[in-house]
């Protein structure tokens, strides 16, 4: 038997993060994006060290800030350089159970150019999420299109 590269229920690429009170993170995504935990451990100061939760076919992996690792923790009322994109079948539904677990609106839901409905919402540890429902296939020609149209009635 071999062993495969990339190992069961993960993709190529998974996010790993540091937050603040990692435990309570965890029981946030929960709460907001149905997030089942896989794994966890915990050290001797009760601290996530390691945690894997899976979210629809993904996974995401988080530990609380520690010194050995490498990870600070974003500010939740900070910008980050990064953000999460989550396909949901209703962003409607998601981003209202999101809310109201706790999440902050940072753009409401909307149609997009590019085929999506989406909405942005930032957690209570400051980390973005895009949450969307791709509703539209188009091809890069007619976003390119929409974009446009989208960008002259953006301009002020």
């Amino acid at each position: 038997m071999s062993v495969k590269a990339i190992p069961e229920g993960f993709h190529s690429l998974t996010v790993y993060m540091g937050v603040k009170d990692a435990a309570k993170a965890i029981e946030f995504y929960k709460k907001a994006f149905g997030a089942v935990e896989n794994f966890r451990l915990s050290g001797p100061d009760g601290r996530v060290g390691h945690a894997e939760l899976q979210i629809g076919d993904s996974r995401l992996m988080l530990c609380d800030p520690c010194d050995q690792g490498g990870f600070s923790s974003a500010d939740p009322n900070g910008v980050t350089s990064f953000g999460m994109h989550l396909y949901v079948t209703d962003v409607d539904a998601q981003f209202k159970r999101a809310i109201d677990a706790g999440a902050k609106v940072s753009r409401e839901v909307q149609d997009q150019f590019y085929g999506d409905r989406s909405g942005t919402l930032r957690d209570p540890f400051g980390h973005l999420w895009f949450i969307a429902t791709h509703k539209e296939d188009l091809t890069p020609e007619e976003i390119g299109k929409r974009a446009e149209v989208a960008f002259k009635q953006a301009q002020p």
